[in-house]
């Protein structure tokens, strides 16, 4: 998966990343699909726009990397779908490698829990082939300027994306609190909302230490490692169907990135 974002508020886990500048230079795209017909196609759409430059090509998800890794583009259309190694291996491998290109997946059909893994793999956007020449540019300079881009619209936060997702295509909300005691989700709500441990433990007149505890025992519970994986997890899930505020009190957000508790 492509990777890493920066910024204030609930950072790593939605956080709009530094916008790259393309005002002054082409923006280079590599295109990875696995039907010539396709790639031939999204090429002419893409190259209409004097501002857009294809500097390669891949058939799997192996000579995506590869591409990647040889050209350095600003963005990677991916296929998910393609023979010998897929786009969601090169997803994974591009995470690891953590380069520069950010991804936007350009498939045939996801359903709600496939768009949303493919975000917390890395992609910063989303387009089913069916609209993909209507909204492809629309999306490629929205992730270029730092957002995330979900179907057809642009959102500056991972979270926010995700809850777009759910409301959308996913099913009613199951009522499933997963063991979760009252407190653990409150903690948890405020975790989404990107509050620090600090903040959340003077809000519920607590110590860090017990903060602490509350999140190992919510990681063990829920199956996450991250406070990421947690945010994401609990918004797909829909254990958090609103924004989250500790009452004004809490000013310092967390980074939502590192597997800490």
């Amino acid at each position: 998966m492509s990777g890493g974002s920066t910024a204030h508020g609930i950072s790593e886990l939605g956080r709009r990343v530094k916008p790259m500048d393309s005002s002054a230079r082409n923006i280079r795209i590599v295109i990875a699909d696995d039907h010539t017909m396709f790639r031939d196609g999204l090429r002419r759409v893409l190259e209409t726009d004097p501002h857009f430059q294809i500097v390669g090509e891949a058939a799997d998800g192996l000579e995506a990397v590869r591409r990647v890794r040889e050209l350095a583009p600003d963005i990677l259309l991916l296929d998910l779908s393609m023979p010998r190694h897929s786009g969601w291996e090169a997803l994974q491998e591009l995470e690891r490698l953590a380069l520069r290109a950010r991804t936007v997946v350009v498939a045939a059909a996801m359903d709600k829990d496939e768009v949303v893994e493919a975000l917390r793999l890395g992609a910063r956007g989303v387009v089913l082939k069916e609209s993909a020449s209507e909204l492809l540019v629309d999306g490629i300079r929205a992730v270029m300027a730092g957002d995330y881009w979900v179907g057809d619209v642009g959102v500056s936060e991972l979270v926010q994306a995700v809850r777009r997702i759910v409301s959308h295509l996913g099913r009613a909300a199951q009522h499933r609190n997963f063991g979760l005691t009252e407190r653990e989700m409150e903690i948890m709500a405020a975790v989404v909302g990107g509050y620090a441990n600090k903040d959340i433990a003077q809000s519920f007149c607590l110590s860090e230490r017990t903060i602490k505890n509350h999140l190992t025992n919510i990681f063990d519970k829920l199956g996450v490692s991250s406070r990421l994986e947690l945010a994401l997890f609990a918004v797909n899930h829909q254990l958090v169907t609103h924004d989250f505020s500790l009452g004004g009190s809490a000013t310092n957000k967390a980074s939502t990135s590192a597997p800490r508790r």
